[in-house]
C-alpha cells in the first residue's frame, strides 16, 4: 500500500514526525531506536518514516540488519522557499513604511 505524497507543511503539521526530526538532528537513528520513543505501533511509526522519506525530509540507509534514518536537507529546502518568500514580503513592506517616514521627516 502506497502512502501518498504530502506536501511538506502537510508532513511537519504532525507533532510525532516533528520531534521524529527533532531527534534525527541529533543523530542517524535506526527505526527500531525511533520507535522506542513514541506510544504507537512499529507499523505507524514506520509509514511516519515513509511520509518523511517520501517529502525529503529523511535519507534510509540499510547498515547489517538496520535501517538507519538521517535528516535530508531536500525537504527543509522546500519549507525555506516558502518561508524565504513571506521574508521578503514583510522586508519590503518595511521597507516602504521607512522610506514612506524618511520623506515625511525631510518635509517637516
Amino acid at each position: 500500500m502506497a502512502v501518498p505524497a504530502l506536501d511538506v507543511f502537510q508532513v511537519i503539521a504532525d507533532s510525532s514526525r516533528r520531534q521524529m526530526l527533532k531527534m534525527l538532528s541529533e543523530q542517524s537513528l535506526p527505526i527500531n531506536s525511533l520507535a522506542e520513543h513514541f506510544d504507537m505501533s512499529r507499523p505507524a511509526v514506520s509509514k511516519h518514516i515513509k511520509i518523511m522519506y517520501n517529502a525529503g525530509f529523511i535519507s534510509i540507509e540499510d547498515i547489517g540488519r538496520e535501517r538507519y534514518c538521517t535528516l535530508k536537507k531536500d525537504g527543509f529546502d522546500e519549507l525555506q522557499k516558502w518561508i524565504s518568500f513571506f521574508d521578503n514580503f514583510w522586508k519590503g513592506k518595511l521597507k516602504d513604511l521607512e522610506t514612506l517616514l524618511n520623506n515625511k521627516i525631510k518635509k517637516s
